[in-house]
């Protein structure tokens, strides 16, 4: 893992976090509520992103998700350990393809894996912007 979450394109060189699951997370089959990834894969996408921006960045952009792609192939149950990885795909104008792996710590696959498509906004006038190039050096991804 790339403890500062940067240089991350790959799941070896990814962002990663422990995830604490809440009861409120758990439906009544007793294993998390698919919709949870989504709200922890944002979460994480958000935490990589504060990692990496300065105060000026903040200020300057927002994200938005376009579109959300999930595969559910293990179950989280409680008393679980989680943790979540995130890297980045290729950007492109204003989008960055995001992936986000959950998964138990040393299981052989991911409870959920998730690829996000993310477009940057400019934060004054809330329009799409082209992903350029502090960016991609915050990230230390190439374009």
């Amino acid at each position: 893992m790339n403890a500062a979450g940067l240089g991350a394109v790959s799941f070896e060189t990814a962002f990663e976090r422990p995830i604490e699951p809440a009861q409120s997370d758990f439906d009544e089959l007793g294993h998390v509520n698919n919709a949870v990834y989504l709200r922890w894969a944002q979460e994480i996408a958000i935490a990589h992103w504060r990692l990496v921006s300065d105060p000026a960045m903040l200020r300057a952009y927002l994200w938005v998700v376009l579109r959300h792609e999930v595969d559910y192939r293990d179950q989280i149950r409680p008393g679980d350990a989680v943790m979540g990885r995130t890297w980045l795909g290729k950007a492109q104008g204003p989008r960055f393809d995001r992936y986000i792996d959950i998964r138990k710590p040393g299981a052989p696959r991911a409870a959920a894996s998730v690829k996000s498509t993310w477009c940057l906004l400019d934060a004054e006038t809330r329009r799409p912007r082209r992903v350029g190039a502090d960016i991609l050096q915050a990230f230390q991804v190439p374009g």
